[in-house]
């Protein structure tokens, strides 16, 4: 690297600290003259760094927000901090995060010296999330970057799902419930395929080019609900819960689907749009509330089998606790040693 880039990007560096700086410090610093450091800041202007001069004895340079995203430098320690975020964004479905933290990734990871992936990489399988906080299926991050580098450069991918190989052109990447989702052209049955990306193995990019195909009806996610709608029945849910409406969107974390409506008799009623039994389930389970179930006759049958299925747990965990107690009481305990 020539000497006066390598001074620009020091220059860039510095400025990037968040703060004033004199333009006799950045000439100290830099081991240059004023009017070196005044024709670099120009240069960075010209590059699309805002940078932004204060006149005076108090005066100086700092970076500030422009309208654009000008290229970063980041310390060893601030990579392999972005990088770890970046990786535990790409492994749980954060709202806002998905497929951007992702693409961010692969761009990381593309520059980032092999010294740095393996300290990235030693952190990353040392930390351990709780359980409570995991998405459903956790997703090898890898894998993401590989399937979204595949879909950025418009490649076919290879891959086993459940132990079947599948010759894909990928389109998207989608989370929905806690997991990652790949929309792809199956080239093999000639037809748009959902895949849950928890259940991929062995990716690989061909390095063939994939056919530019649109989505049938133009919207992605549209059509991946939609599909998902078409492989397990769904059906409208209408229950009335012993809470206000208000008390029931908090423990909810804020407003329900479909509509909340308070009733004068102190209680609400919830009509939630279609969605299957078992998530309708979930739902008011997690509410922690008396409800009743006014329909679908679907919901209030898995209710019943889960109710059935828990009792029986609860009663085989009372047995377990009772052959406890007694085979504790049937053991000989040891002499309680003298006092001293």
């Amino acid at each position: 690297m020539s000497g006066a880039r390598a001074r620009l990007l020091s220059l860039l560096s510095l400025l990037q600290t968040p703060r004033l700086w004199p333009g006799s410090e950045l000439a100290q610093r830099l081991g240059v003259s004023g009017r070196t450091v005044r024709r670099d800041i120009d240069r960075l202007r010209e590059l699309g760094y805002p940078v932004h001069a204060e006149q005076g004895g108090l005066g100086g340079y700092r970076l500030t927000a422009g309208a654009a995203m000008p290229p970063l430098l980041l310390e060893d320690d601030e990579a392999v901090a972005v990088a770890i975020g970046l990786r535990t964004a790409a492994t749980q479905a954060v709202a806002g995060a998905d497929e951007a933290a992702v693409r961010a990734l692969r761009k990381l990871l593309q520059v980032l010296p092999a010294r740095l992936r393996r300290r990235v990489d030693a952190l990353a399988s040392s930390t351990v999330a709780h359980p409570f906080f995991l998405a459903a299926d956790p997703v090898d991050p890898d894998a993401l970057v590989v399937t979204a580098a595949t879909i950025a450069d418009h490649e076919r991918l290879r891959f086993r799902y459940r132990d079947e190989g599948r010759h894909v052109e990928p389109r998207a990447l989608l989370t929905a419930g806690g997991r990652w989702y790949l929309l792809a052209f199956d080239l093999d049955r000639d037809d748009w395929r959902t895949f849950r990306l928890d259940r991929v193995t062995q990716l690989a990019a061909t390095g063939a080019r994939a056919v530019t195909r649109e989505v049938p009806g133009g919207d992605v996610a549209a059509f991946v609900a939609s599909r998902t709608m078409q492989m397990a029945p769904t059906y409208p849910a209408d229950v009335v819960i012993h809470a206000p409406a208000a008390h029931v969107a908090d423990r909810l974390g804020g407003p329900p689907p479909g509509t909340l409506t308070d009733q004068p008799d102190g209680t609400c009623r919830w009509l939630t749009p279609p969605d299957t039994a078992e998530w309708h389930a979930l739902r008011l389970a997690s509410i922690g509330l008396p409800f009743e179930v006014s329909g679908p006759a679907e919901l209030a049958a898995h209710l019943r089998s889960t109710a059935a299925l828990f009792q029986t747990a609860a009663a085989g965990s009372g047995r377990s606790a009772t052959r406890s107690s007694r085979a504790g009481r049937g053991r000989v305990r040891p002499a309680s040693p003298p006092p001293s």
